[in-house]
């Protein structure tokens, strides 16, 4: 009996498995002209044509200020003109998840399995676990895209974005947006016209 309660716990485990990822890798391009060694005082700010800055907004806004701090910028005084200006826009969509793996069977049954010196159990007729699952659940795209300008020439420009399971515990928009972020400033000013992945 025993090893029908092991057999029975590695199904469980692999349907843990195969039921697919709630985190996929962001994708992130960056274009620039130069290697960006300049730092200076920095603003932050929506998009021109965004409308008005929602909660919402503030809370990628503060992410990428963030990041911004982290790389030696600093924040302007009250009342000063930045050296350098940060706009940022961020878009979400609704898409389903990729399908996740198809369902597989692990069949008990038959022959007896072994319980040790002097014989086994016995399972008469046949008893299947399922692993996984091919249904695919509710997806969310997410994009992050920011422009630094230095007076009125842009000099940094870079995006990111990524698919979050709805029902992930991090798919809350301060998570998405701290993970977005933190990946389009990887490597900063990163690898001009390329896109990589960041997990």
């Amino acid at each position: 009996m025993r090893s029908v309660l092991i057999v029975i716990g590695m199904a469980a485990a692999l349907a843990g498995c195969a039921t697919g990822p709630s985190r996929f890798p962001v994708q992130t391009t960056r274009f620039h002209f130069n290697a960006m060694a300049d730092r200076g005082t920095i603003a932050v700010e929506p998009l021109t044509g965004s409308g008005t800055a929602s909660l919402e907004y503030k809370t990628y806004a503060a992410a990428v200020q963030s990041e911004l701090l982290r790389l030696g910028y600093t924040s302007p005084a009250p009342g000063a003109t930045a050296q350098f200006l940060a706009t940022v826009s961020f878009s979400r969509t609704a898409r389903p998840l990729p399908p996740r793996r198809s369902p597989v069977s692990i069949g008990l049954g038959g022959g007896g399995i072994s319980g040790g010196r002097g014989g086994g159990v016995g399972l008469g007729g046949g008893v299947s676990f399922p692993i996984g699952g091919a249904g695919a659940g509710d997806g969310i795209v997410t994009e992050l895209s920011v422009r630094i300008r230095q007076g009125a020439d842009a000099v940094w420009e870079g995006q990111a974005q990524s698919l979050t399971d709805a029902a992930a515990p991090d798919a809350n928009a301060a998570a998405i947006a701290t993970r977005l972020a933190r990946a389009l400033f990887t490597g900063f000013p990163g690898e001009s016209g390329r896109t990589i992945e960041v997990q």
